[in-house]
């Protein structure tokens, strides 16, 4: 067996046991108190996880890592990508609210809101990210032949580092989206919330 076709099955073996871990998905959560809207807000400003690149702390938020496992198949005179697994691993930080004492049901209400509307927005992160892992990956796949191995990491890191980038900025443009439509969103959720509750859809 000649040593392209050799570094090729390995590669591929390798590969078959790794796909189905391309989104690895996990969650935790910290708690917080409070019996008003006010002290629910101050919670969340004091336990909330800190953010890196705000450098704030937030309601919820979802740390990522991307890494990528290539495989090439090296030639006399060329060398090429013969397979690319991006594994997209996620870990998603979201608040447990226990209040202390008896909370009025407006309270309840807007805290049941805001709670489904942070899962909703941290989970769409995790959706950019296994999109962006998916656009890495078929890009990585896609590299051409090149004159040896050590071309072809290059442009592969060189790839990566591209996607990733955007990756970044797509995180930053929804962040941004998001923020800008809070207000009306949370308002026209609770609305929708309160109608269910009073056609007996959702428990009160």
């Amino acid at each position: 067996m000649n040593r392209t076709l050799l570094t090729a099955l390995l590669v591929l073996f390798a590969v078959s046991t790794a796909e189905a871990a391309n989104l690895v998905k996990t969650y935790s959560y910290f708690s917080i108190g409070g019996r008003s809207l006010d002290q629910i807000q101050a919670e969340l400003s004091k336990r909330g996880p800190s953010v890196k690149s705000t450098g704030m702390r937030h309601p919820g938020a979802t740390r990522m890592a991307f890494t990528s496992r290539i495989g090439y198949a090296e030639r006399p005179d060329s060398c090429s990508i013969v397979s690319a697994v991006v594994t997209v691993k996620t870990h998603v930080i979201l608040p447990r609210w226990k209040p202390r004492g008896k909370v009025g049901q407006d309270v309840r209400l807007f805290w049941n809101t805001l709670a489904s509307d942070i899962k909703r927005h941290e989970d769409r992160h995790v959706e950019i990210a296994k999109d962006y892992g998916r656009r890495l990956e078929s890009s990585l796949k896609s590299i051409g032949e090149e004159d040896n191995c050590k071309i072809a990491a290059a442009k592969a890191k060189e790839v990566t580092a591209k996607i990733l980038a955007q990756h970044d900025q797509a995180q930053v443009d929804f962040d941004r989206v998001e923020m800008v439509n809070f207000e009306s969103r949370i308002i026209r959720l609770m609305r929708y919330r309160m109608q269910q509750i009073e056609a007996g859809r959702l428990p009160g």
